[in-house]
């Protein structure tokens, strides 16, 4: 199995020389609308390539639509040509457990922590554990922290995930607009943290590596170099977000 990979991004590669370790946890952290998603699907694409599985929880989006035109105007990746080697989770905030609903796709209220851990394992026995195995593409995590019932829980659930399973990849994007101090602690036991930023007039997008395990990185702040168009797109999903799903988790 490959324990390292590149996203074929020259700008992005250059960051890390000797491509990003597999079976490790990795933080993407910035503020709200910073594009922290589309970092995600650089690495979500190159993991596909190179004969991965990938399984999306991306809980900022109302469908997963949004996820397979992400990828394509990222990476110019069609998720169709993946299909058996992708899995989608969606929160669904009314329901108690983790379903199928449809095939490679789950509705699940993943606030419940023990939802946390079923997701986790009822999604990867649905795609095959080749090159560089399973990866676990998981969005705006920080929306599960608002629930007043589960949010602590659910935080350490998180935690122990990052920080003890070594069977598959992570890759975590959060906001630290909220929750600031909870998700410090994400952050504190993450393998890898890479850290994004952006500036308006015109919309850009900065990233800059934390932290990185057993590999080496370049320090230094880069511009990423995405359209203005696309950032504002991003930004505009992260803001409906906030006003669909934060009042759901609330009443959990």
């Amino acid at each position: 199995m490959m324990d390292r990979i590149h996203t074929g991004q020259a700008w992005f590669d250059a960051l890390f020389p000797q491509g990003i370790p597999t079976r490790t946890s990795t933080l993407v952290t910035g503020p709200g609308g910073s594009g922290k998603p589309l970092i995600g699907n650089l690495i979500a694409s190159a993991w596909l390539r190179e004969g991965g599985s990938v399984v999306f929880m991306s809980l900022q989006y109302p469908t997963h639509e949004f996820i397979v035109a992400g990828l394509k105007s990222v990476a110019g990746l069609d998720l169709s040509d993946y299909k058996d080697r992708v899995v989608f989770i969606e929160l669904d905030a009314t329901r108690k457990d983790v379903a199928l609903t449809d095939t490679h796709y789950f509705k699940a209220n993943v606030v419940i922590p023990d939802n946390w851990d079923a997701a986790i394992e009822q999604s990867s026995s649905l795609v095959p554990n080749e090159g560089p195995g399973i990866l676990f593409f998981a969005s705006a995590l920080n929306l599960l922290l608002f629930s007043p019932t589960y949010g602590e829980a659910v935080l350490e659930r998180m935690k122990k995930t990052v920080k003890e399973d070594k069977r598959y990849t992570y890759l975590f994007t959060v906001s630290t607009t909220a929750k600031g101090k909870e998700i410090a602690q994400l952050e504190d036991v993450a393998d890898n943290v890479l850290e994004s930023r952006s500036l308006d007039d015109p919309f850009r997008l900065f990233l800059h590596i934390r932290r990185m395990k057993n590999t080496a990185f370049e320090t230094g702040e880069v511009q990423v170099p995405f359209p203005s168009e696309l950032l504002d797109e991003v930004k505009e999903v992260a803001d409906h977000s906030r006003l669909r799903v934060i009042p759901q988790v609330r009443k959990l």
